[in-house]
């Protein structure tokens, strides 16, 4: 008998109830660490320009697709949390470049590392055949769909 195909509207309530899920549970991770997913994302932006010397804000901005204005508040919470800090950038006085603080680095280290861990509790209820073909599934729609940022599991 053949299998009934399930509707598209059915599909993206699905992905969206799961988006949600994981949402939550990353939400709750990262409070011990006092973070929001934003200020990670930021500071994750900010330790992948490493090798550039910085980031600019705008450019901090334009990854996170927000306003410069709220750039600015993300990275003023994080350099008092002393997880950033700003200095002049060399190729242009009348910038500044954002850099990752010793602390920074060793705080996106470990909530990388409890990330990972929450993710394979997450994911557990997966068999690793179940696993590959949902990576394969979801490669295809990122495909389909493509996003100037990579995906958001790099965030």
């Amino acid at each position: 008998m053949p299998q009934q195909s399930v509707d598209s509207a059915t599909l993206g309530e699905l992905m969206h109830a799961a988006f949600r899920a994981l949402r939550g549970r990353w939400i709750k991770q990262l409070a011990p660490f006092d973070l929001t997913p934003h200020q990670f994302r930021a500071l994750n932006a900010v330790a992948r320009s490493g090798d550039d010397g910085g980031l600019r804000l705008k450019d901090l901005a334009e990854t996170l697709r927000i306003a410069p204005r709220s750039a600015t508040e993300v990275v003023d919470q994080l350099e008092a949390k002393n997880l950033v800090q700003r200095g002049p950038d060399p190729s242009d006085r009348r910038a500044t470049l954002i850099t990752l603080t010793e602390q920074g680095a060793t705080m996106r280290s470990e909530v990388r590392e409890d990330r990972a861990r929450q993710a394979d509790e997450y994911f557990a209820v997966l068999s690793d055949e179940d696993r590959t073909e949902l990576e394969r599934i979801l490669a295809k729609l990122a495909e389909e769909n493509p996003h100037r940022h990579g995906p958001r599991g790099t965030d």
